[in-house]
């Protein structure tokens, strides 16, 4: 691989999720404190992007893959993308806030598949060179946070005119990437391929049936991270609460280097059943964290994102592709991701909502119950995928990855 390409692509990944990462962490805030809106309001608005993450799978298949290059499609929804980003950093109630984010989350969900498109298509041995493209998108993500941290945009609507700048630069740079033409011009695809209905026939099969809805399920608790751990912090009083939560993509960065080392001797079971654990502990520590004596919980909570997404994610990912078979390979991992992404977090995040809407009080919140009930349901799903869980067949163990 030339070096110019590496760069190419390294940079359309940092861009990609510096504008990710510039308000998804901290958004949860800036609704809370600044805005004001009710828990279960913030709850829906954090469902727009499983909707979006629903229907992207639907446009890059009909419509990115058939018609128009990849790159000028990035470009055009990161262009339009940025002016919607003015238009929500503006919108002070809810009603139009809503419609504003769920039209910017449609334009940007597709582009986290496009630039993985534009990757793929240009490396020659992607299996070996896409990590190292890839882990520049972590380094954006942390970034931002970094940023916005910092510069004290936590619960500004700044947060949104940061992503808008970036959003244009990524939308002008990426007339500059690789031409990438349709990849799948002239051919008949149907929502069935793209959403992988197809791979519905591996339900039948009692293991695959529960990791399905346990993964599922655990989407449920992993949606009150992502809404309310930095409003949760904040609230606590914790000094640059968002630059502290860049070391959970620290962390996954990290087990995602040494994950191949737990796989070669857990298997998937013990690795899925370790995430799961993970997820409980996380929710506990913040239960009964504070900025006194038990600091030390609320970042082990923090740190704990590497172990519960790469153990639960990248795991279930392998094991999805080594059960499918070769003609089904991307039709099940379509349907994974739809199913956790998609229904997963867009039922986790009306939960979130109404538990925190329901424990609100006149000084706050009541955190400690809040972030038990996520601890409880991590805690059912991993009885229910231990007691019913089995799975017999090898499973290829991952190479070791290169950053």
């Amino acid at each position: 691989m030339k070096q110019s390409l590496r760069i190419q692509l390294s940079l359309m990944m940092f861009l990609e999720y510096f504008v990710w990462g510039a308000w998804y962490v901290t958004m949860g805030t800036y609704l809370t404190q600044t805005l004001q809106f009710s828990a279960s309001e913030i709850g829906i608005a954090f469902a727009a992007v499983s909707v979006a993450a629903m229907v992207s799978p639907i446009f890059v298949g009909m419509v990115a893959d058939r018609f128009f290059p990849t790159e000028k499609i990035l470009a055009v929804l990161h262009l339009f993308g940025a002016v919607v980003f003015v238009l929500i950093g503006n919108a002070t109630e809810f009603s139009w806030f809503y419609l504003f984010f769920q039209i910017y989350t449609l334009c940007f969900m597709p582009t986290i598949a496009l630039t993985n498109s534009i990757s793929f298509r240009h490396l020659n041995d992607p299996d070996k060179q896409f990590p190292g493209i890839r882990v520049f998108g972590t380094i954006g993500f942390i970034a931002a946070g970094l940023v916005i941290s910092f510069a004290g945009y936590e619960d500004k609507a700044t947060m949104f005119y940061v992503s808008a700048v970036c959003s244009v630069l990524l939308g002008v740079y990426s007339f500059f990437l690789p031409h990438t033409p349709p990849k799948d011009k002239g051919k008949e695809v149907t929502v069935s391929d793209i959403l992988g209905l197809k791979a519905l026939s591996m339900l039948k099969d009692r293991s695959f049936l529960i990791f399905f809805i346990a993964s599922v399920l655990i989407c449920v608790p992993l949606s009150f991270y992502y809404a309310w751990a930095n409003p949760f912090l904040n609230e606590l009083g914790m000094e640059n609460a968002a630059a502290k939560m860049t070391f959970g993509q620290v962390s996954e960065t990290l087990f995602l280097i040494i994950m191949p080392l737990f796989f070669k001797r857990l298997g998937v079971k013990w690795m899925l059943v370790v995430a799961m654990i993970a997820w409980v502990a996380r929710y506990v520590l913040f239960a009964f964290g504070d900025l006194g004596p038990m600091t030390w919980m609320l970042f082990g909570g923090i740190v704990l994102h590497g172990i519960c997404y790469d153990f639960f994610f990248v795991t279930g990912q392998i094991y999805v592709d080594n059960k499918a078979g070769d003609k089904i390979k991307s039709a099940a991992q379509g349907l994974i991701t739809f199913a956790t992404y998609g229904i997963g977090m867009f039922i986790g995040s009306f939960i979130s909502g109404q538990v925190v809407e329901a424990y609100t009080i006149p000084e706050g919140h009541i955190w400690e119950t809040i972030w038990l009930i996520p601890a409880s349901l991590a805690a059912v799903v991993l009885v229910v995928f231990l007691i019913f869980f089995s799975e017999k067949k090898s499973v290829n163990k991952p190479e070791e990855v290169s950053i």
